[in-house]
């Protein structure tokens, strides 16, 4: 049975003392525990301790590299929330204009076009929750117009009432034999639909982590996407920075560049990220597989 207590704010201090963490300024440091939780901290502080379970910290470890840690990470997420938003709006964008030319507006909703008429079902009650709740004027307005009309409202305004991932599955749920589905996988440079759905999984859990405020440096992330083996557009010349582990966030940056370049050519996603790390300069690179001087491969230019 768990039996442990809460602790105060002070008693969290004192136990972080006891266990070798240094603090230049402890009223300070209690500011910062009373705005950041002693648990989500933990999850910054943890590479810092060299005995995990007595949770006793390595000699010179600083509270103030913990929130130096804890700030780039934060920072992070907002850059990648940023770059994740123009994915999307070009993914939705995408979704609504070839789908709807080749086929007709609601195709979203006609099964005969999909694989997994499970999976639609349960993307489509979710869209018409969605629908339900809006309080976009354009739906309401719909709706009030169109009673007698029992289909949803057509794409370029039910899609834009969705997730990213419910946008993700959407696609790659399509039929091959749907023409558009590899129309949208060339227009973001990934030559046909085989490679998309794995990049847009990807985004969509990321995405999810940013939203959620939940810890990007250092995690073990879903690597289950596939690279493609000649990129059509600039990506890795240096076959030694080439990912080799799809669990860390570079090679997930990578994918965002690479998209990204299709969507904004002249983006600045390079020099706010290079940024970010000359800002946090003892932030370890390592945690998110950075290779050297990834700043200066054509992906990245």
């Amino acid at each position: 049975m768990f039996k442990k207590t809460a602790f105060t704010i002070e008693e969290q201090l004192q136990k972080l003392k006891d266990r070798g963490l240094l603090f230049s300024n402890e009223s300070i440091a209690l500011k910062y525990l009373s705005h950041i939780s002693y648990y989500r901290l933990g999850e910054y502080w943890y590479v810092m301790q060299e005995d995990k379970e007595q949770h006793v910290f390595k000699p010179n470890s600083k509270f103030n590299d913990v929130i130096a840690l804890y700030n780039f990470d934060a920072e992070l997420r907002l850059l990648l929330f940023d770059v994740i938003e123009k994915i999307e709006i070009s993914l939705r964008t995408k979704l609504i204009y070839h789908p709807s030319h080749e086929i007709d507006p609601w195709w979203f909703q006609n099964f005969e076009l999909f694989s997994d008429s499970m999976a639609l079902t349960k993307t489509l009650s979710n869209l018409q929750g969605e629908l339900e709740r809006s309080k976009d004027v354009t739906i309401k307005n719909h709706f009030k117009n169109h009673k007698d009309d029992k289909r949803f409202p057509p794409a370029w305004k039910s899609l834009e009432q969705t997730s990213f991932g419910a946008l993700s599955k959407l696609y790659g749920n399509l039929k091959p034999t749907v023409k558009a589905k590899d129309t949208i996988a060339k227009e973001f440079g990934a030559v046909n639909h085989t490679f998309l759905p794995s990049w847009l999984q990807s985004i969509a859990q990321i995405r999810n982590f940013c939203a959620h405020h939940s810890r990007l440096w250092n995690r073990n992330l879903p690597n289950t996407f596939k690279l493609l083996p000649k990129p059509p557009n600039p990506w890795i010349v240096d076959k030694e920075n080439v990912p080799k582990q799809f669990n860390k966030l570079y090679v997930h940056m990578c994918l965002m560049k690479y998209m990204l370049n299709e969507i904004q050519p002249n983006n600045l996603f390079t020099s706010r990220l290079d940024a970010l790390f000359t800002k946090y300069p003892n932030v370890d690179s390592n945690a998110l597989d950075m290779k050297p001087n990834w700043q200066q491969e054509p992906l990245w230019q």
